[in-house]
Order: structure tokens, then C-alpha cells, then sequence
């Protein structure tokens, strides 16, 4: 989910921190984060990957064998794409601590809604029209579930998922709750996400050993350390490293490390798609890695205007490339029997393809509108606002 972040805009203005309370911000020119889009895309492919080479079930329904046998060295990296999920969840903690800064939580509210629905809205039309039309695609939903489908709630309430990426968005949408509540409300500062950080952690590491499922909904031990990886990371990129920061991210590492691991590798496991402890701690390393050189400035040279265009394409890309890539897959190889490697270029190239239609269609002109309609007030010459009463 990966996967839901924001646009990479430029790094906004904040208030001079609270005194006492954190190092001056750096100064400087102020640019956009492009190096941030292309790590987007590079997350986003790995999990296409996956589900077109690195996995069975569907995908092995599509090739009309495991992707092991069309695939026989592909498929033994592409069984690491899953881990472009926690990829994500980092550049998701830089981004949204990045993009709170100085808003309001009206304004976080309305950039989250108008950012991830309108894409996600359309994707679930596409994807339901496809599975009535060629059942292939996947298992057609009942109107009542279509419709939980579109608050984004579905798994919660215990509903068919309509995008199987879909569970990735409930993870970041329970971060965004999170940060909001206990940050975003009270305005962003270095004191209170790093006491955001700080407490969090310390509560999934409890969390862990509660065994209580409502808490473990809540907390997400799972995957709060990545999260927490990339605020910190933040706060390095916009004041500087010192000791602190670079022990949260330090202790964010080694904890997502621990449940990465304990979340893929299952030992004594044989045949397809077995994954290497090393290989999975590797992967996460160069995820924190890559967003920490983004943090440090080295990649200030990957200025790269490409690269905003195709940080635009990850969130639809990301939302319709599964169901649609199977299918698509099965027409390309069993329908018209194009080689492997083809079929596989083809449909990454019609997916993308598609993603930019929505950009360019829907998230384009729906999504500032969206955002506007949300910001009006019912009351004329009063600002709508989420300011709560002291």
C-alpha cells in the first residue's frame, strides 16, 4: 500500500520548532523529492513482480503453470517483491510527516481523502466491471459487498476484498489515525513526533506479547517500525542527525528486520518460492538505506523530471496492476501464445499504461476538486475546520 503516499511536493515551510525542543530546521534551497518518486515506483514494481512471477494460486492459473517452471531464476528474486510493502510504509512515514508540516488537521483529513479515493473509487469499478465481464480477473462481489468496498473499510468489516492490494491501504489508513490523533491535532513539531515515535514503538514491542487482537488492529506491530523508520528519517532530512534520530531509526530497522522475517521465512520450508532469511534482512536494509540517502541529501543530483511522472503513476498502478496483470497474462500467453518474457513486459507496460489513463483522467481533475468540495463550509463566511474545542 503500498503503497497510498502523497505526491512528492516540495518541502513545506514550518513554524521555528518549539524551544528547546529540537535542533533549527536546515536552510537551504528547497526542492522536490524526486529521488522519493522513483523509490515509489521501484516498491511498486517489486510487488508486481510478485504477484506475476514470485507466487502460485492465480498467477499460476494465468501462466497455465507455477511461475517457478516459466520463470525458473526470475521467480526465485521476484519471491522478495512482497517486501516492496514495507519499501512503502517507509517513504510512507518520510512522506506524511513531510506533507502534515504545518497543516491543520482539516487539511491532512481533506490531502488524505482526495489523495487515495478518487484512483481507488474508479479501480474498484474497473476491476468489478472485469470480473463480470471474464470471470478469469476474479470472484464478482455481491452489491452489498461492492459497496463496503468503496469506504475502504471492508476488512474490518469482514468483507470480500474487491483489489487484493487493498489490505495495504487499511494499514496506512490506521497510520494516518494514528498520526493525525496524536500529532497532526496538535500541530506538527520535533518533540511530538518524536514522542510519537518513541511511544509507539514502545507499544508494539508490548503489543507483541498481549495477545489482545484489538490492540494489535490498533498498534500494527507488524509494521510500525517501518513507518516510524521513515518519520524519523524525516526529521534527519529537515534538521539534521544527531544520536536520537539515528537510534530511532536504528531500533526501527532492527525491529522490522525481526517481524519481516518472522512474517516471510518459515523454516524447514521447501519447494517454490522459499525465501532466505539474509536475503529478506538485505532487502529491508537497502529499503531503510535508500530513503536514509534521500534523508542525507546524496541523491539531490536525481533531479530527474521523469521521475515525478512516474512517482504519479505508482499509487493507480499500484491498485489495478493484480487482477487486470492475470488476466491480461492469460490472454498474451494462453490465448495468443506469446513467449514468457514478452507477456511479462507487455502487461507491466499495459498496466502502467492504464495507470497513467487514471492519472491523467481521474486523480488529475477529481482529486483537487474533491479536496475544494470537502474544504467548503456549510455556513457562508466560515471556513470549514477540524479545530477542536480546548
Amino acid at each position: 500500500m503500498p503503497a497510498s503516499s502523497p505526491s512528492l511536493a516540495t518541502v513545506p515551510v514550518s513554524p521555528v520548532p518549539e524551544a528547546g525542543s529540537a535542533p533549527a530546521a536546515r536552510t537551504g534551497r528547497r526542492g522536490r523529492l524526486h529521488a522519493l518518486d522513483g523509490l515509489r515506483l521501484v516498491a511498486a514494481l517489486m510487488v508486481c513482480l510478485y504477484h506475476y512471477a514470485g507466487r502460485g494460486g492465480t498467477v499460476s492459473e494465468s501462466w497455465h503453470q507455477s511461475p517457478s517452471h516459466v520463470f525458473p531464476t526470475l521467480s526465485q528474486v521476484a519471491a522478495y517483491g512482497c517486501l516492496g510493502v514495507q519499501f512503502f510504509f517507509v517513504i510512507s512515514g518520510f512522506v506524511i510527516c513531510m506533507s502534515s508540516w504545518g497543516r491543520g488537521l482539516g487539511d491532512f483529513f481533506r490531502s488524505r481523502v482526495a489523495r487515495l479515493y478518487p484512483a481507488y473509487w474508479v479501480a474498484l469499478a474497473v476491476v468489478t466491471g472485469a470480473a463480470l465481464l471474464l470471470p478469469a480477473v476474479v470472484r464478482a462481489v455481491r452489491p452489498d459487498e461492492f459497496l463496503v468496498n468503496l469506504t475502504m473499510l471492508q476488512q474490518p468489516m469482514g468483507a470480500p476484498r474487491v483489489l487484493g492490494v487493498c489490505w495495504t491501504l487499511w494499514v496506512e489508513v490506521r497510520f494516518y489515525a494514528l498520526f493525525a490523533l496524536f500529532v497532526v491535532v496538535r500541530g506538527v513539531t520535533y518533540r511530538r513526533v518524536v514522542l510519537f515515535a518513541a511511544v509507539w514503538t514502545l507499544a508494539a514491542v508490548v503489543c507483541r506479547t498481549s495477545g489482545n487482537a484489538l490492540t494489535e488492529q490498533i498498534v500494527m506491530p507488524e509494521y510500525a517500525p517501518f513507518f516510524i523508520g521513515g518519520l524519523a528519517l524525516y526529521l534527519i532530512h529537515r534538521f539534521g542527525g544527531d544520536l536520537l534520530l539515528w537510534g530511532i531509526v536504528a531500533v526501527s530497522w532492527l525491529l522490522g528486520q525481526s517481524t519481516a522475517t518472522s512474517g516471510l521465512w518459515h523454516p524447514g520450508a521447501h519447494g517454490d518460492f522459499v525465501r532466505s532469511p539474509l536475503v529478506i534482512l538485505l532487502i529491508v536494509t537497502l529499503a531503510f538505506a535508500a530513503v536514509a540517502a534521500v534523508a542525507l541529501g546524496w541523491t539531490r543530483r536525481a533531479d530527474w523530471p521523469w521521475l515525478a511522472a512516474a512517482g504519479a503513476l505508482t499509487y493507480p498502478f499500484y491498485l489495478v496492476h493484480e487482477h487486470l496483470g492475470w488476466f491480461v497474462i492469460r490472454v498474451l500467453r494462453r490465448g495468443l501464445g506469446l513467449p514468457a518474457y514478452p507477456t511479462l513486459a507487455a502487461t507491466v507496460l499495459g498496466m502502467l499504461l492504464l495507470a497513467w489513463l487514471m492519472h491523467r483522467f481521474v486523480e488529475k481533475p477529481f482529486g483537487p476538486r474533491l479536496r475544494k468540495a470537502l474544504g467548503k463550509s456549510r455556513t457562508p463566511g466560515i471556513r470549514a475546520s477540524f479545530t477542536l474545542p480546548k
